[in-house]
C-alpha cells in the first residue's frame, strides 16, 4: 500500500477536483489504516502554524468519538452521516494538505512496521486511545493556542497508527501524556489569573481592600 503522503499527493495535486471535496472521499484512500488516517486528517488543521479557525472543537469532538471506538476494539470507525458528508472547500484542505506534507514525509522516512502490539493488542489500543482522547478534550477547550500541542499529539500517533509503527505510536503517546500536564497547567494559571482579575475588579467596585 502506498503512503499516506504519497495518496494525498496524488489525490489533491496530481488529479483535478472539484471545487469542494467531501470527507467520505479523502476516506477511501485510508483502506485498512482508517483510525490513524483519520486522527491523522483531523489533527492537521490544528497541528498546522497556520491560521485554522473553527476546526478545532468540532474536530476534537470527533476525534474523542473516534477514540472511544479505537479503545474499545472497533476495527472499522462510525461516523455521523452528517460528517461523511462534511466537505470542505479544494483550496483550503490544498492549504493545509501542502504545508503538512513536509512533516508527513518526514516522519514515514523514520517508521517501519515494529512493536505493531503498541497498534494492534487491547492495552496498546487503550493506552493510544485514552492519549488522544485527552489531547481531543484538549483541542476542545476555548483558550486561545492551546490546540496546536494536543493536535500536534494526535498527529503524530496517528501517523504510528497509519504505519503499525509501536514505536512512533508509543511516543507520540507519551507525548500526549506530557502535553496534557503542560496544558493543566496552563489552565489552572489561566485560572489563577482570571479569579485574580475578578478578585482586582471586585475590590475597585466595592472600595475594599
Amino acid at each position: 500500500m502506498a503512503k499516506l503522503s504519497t495518496e494525498l499527493n496524488r489525490y489533491f495535486f496530481e488529479e483535478e477536483r472539484a471545487e469542494t471535496v467531501k470527507l467520505n472521499d479523502v476516506l477511501l484512500l485510508a483502506g485498512e489504516r482508517v483510525f490513524g488516517f483519520l486522527f491523522v486528517i483531523l489533527a492537521l488543521p490544528s497541528a498546522l502554524p497556520i491560521p485554522a479557525p473553527g476546526y478545532s472543537v468540532p474536530f476534537g469532538l470527533l476525534i474523542f468519538v473516534l477514540a472511544v471506538q479505537f479503545m474499545t476494539g472497533s476495527q472499522k470507525p462510525w461516523l455521523p452521516q452528517r460528517m461523511v458528508n462534511w466537505s470542505i472547500k479544494t483550496k483550503l484542505a490544498q492549504r493545509f494538505v501542502k504545508a503538512g506534507l513536509p512533516w508527513l514525509r518526514r516522519l514515514e522516512g523514520i517508521s517501519k512496521p515494529r512493536f505493531t502490539a503498541v497498534c494492534t493488542s487491547l492495552p496498546g489500543r487503550l493506552w493510544v486511545g485514552s492519549a488522544i482522547a485527552l489531547m481531543a478534550i484538549s483541542m476542545m477547550i476555548i483558550i486561545p493556542g492551546t490546540n496546536t500541542l494536543p493536535a500536534m499529539g494526535i498527529f503524530l500517533t496517528g501517523i504510528g497508527l497509519v504505519e503499525d509503527d509501536g514505536a512512533i505510536c508509543a511516543a507520540g503517546a507519551t507525548a500526549c501524556i506530557a502535553i496534557a500536564v503542560v496544558m493543566v497547567s496552563v489552565i489552572w494559571v489561566f485560572y489563577r489569573g482570571g479569579a485574580s482579575i475578578l478578585d482586582m475588579v471586585k475590590t475597585w467596585i466595592t472600595g475594599t481592600p
